[in-house]
């Protein structure tokens, strides 16, 4: 292997040097590669993460339960994001935006941490993905003004302080005819926001995903398909 090889394993960060694994992700006769500090499926390695990597890592370099949920929902719809267009938010590791493009989407990645969006690079071209466009994007400060036909996000929903730039972003980038999809391990917080918008007239319905090996309790993942109030 070479020394290039080599250090494409490696996140180099302020906080020292840490390894990447390799998360393979089979589904219908495809796979798709990603590279990630730690994986976080069970509540047990979350709250190992939270004790030990918190700090000195963003949450984005992690593999999380949520984005493995939704990169099968994706795949499940397969057909629905060819030549759609669709917005990643908080993108991280870029897992689910990965399948959406595989499946001929164009995809916007977008996240705030640059270090996340390093991995998230690292992962586009691992998997020799070509219609991606990468953005380090900050919600408070939104200034996006093109419209999507997807929005997604996994775990996106567990600051009660973003609700509001996240409704904004909703309401302003997705097509009247477009599409919302939202995985969440049933945190409270998201609830108040779901709950929310469902009040204001979004439809929105829920499927499940299991995730994680039986006899290491899988992870409980909702997905939450939103569609705007009809004008």
């Amino acid at each position: 292997m070479t020394q290039a090889a080599e250090d494409q394993k490696i996140l180099r960060t302020s906080a020292g040097d840490f390894p990447l694994d390799q998360y393979h992700l089979r589904l219908n006769g495809r796979e798709w590669k990603i590279l990630h500090v730690s994986a976080v499926f069970s509540h047990e390695e979350e709250a190992k993460f939270l004790r030990q990597l918190r700090d000195k890592l963003p949450y984005g370099v992690t593999l999380w339960a949520s984005a493995i949920a939704l990169a099968h929902e994706i795949a499940s719809r397969g057909e629905a994001f060819r030549d759609c267009r669709a917005l990643e938010l908080g993108a991280g590791t870029g897992l689910p935006g990965i399948v959406a493009a595989s499946h001929d989407a164009k995809v916007v990645q977008t996240d705030r941490m640059k270090l996340a969006m390093s991995v998230c690079k690292r992962n586009i071209e691992l998997n020799g993905i070509k219609t991606i466009e990468q953005r380090v994007a900050d919600w408070t400060c939104w200034d996006d003004t093109e419209i999507y036909d997807y929005i997604i996000g996994s775990d996106i929903l567990y600051g009660e302080d973003m609700h509001a730039h996240l409704r904004r972003i909703f309401e302003t980038n997705l097509s009247p005819n477009g599409r919302i999809l939202l995985s969440d391990p049933f945190r409270q917080p998201g609830f108040k926001l779901l709950e929310a918008m469902e009040a204001d007239g979004w439809t929105i319905s829920i499927n499940k995903w299991m995730v994680g090996e039986e006899e290491a309790s899988p992870r409980a993942v909702g997905i939450f398909e939103l569609t705007p109030p009809k004008l």
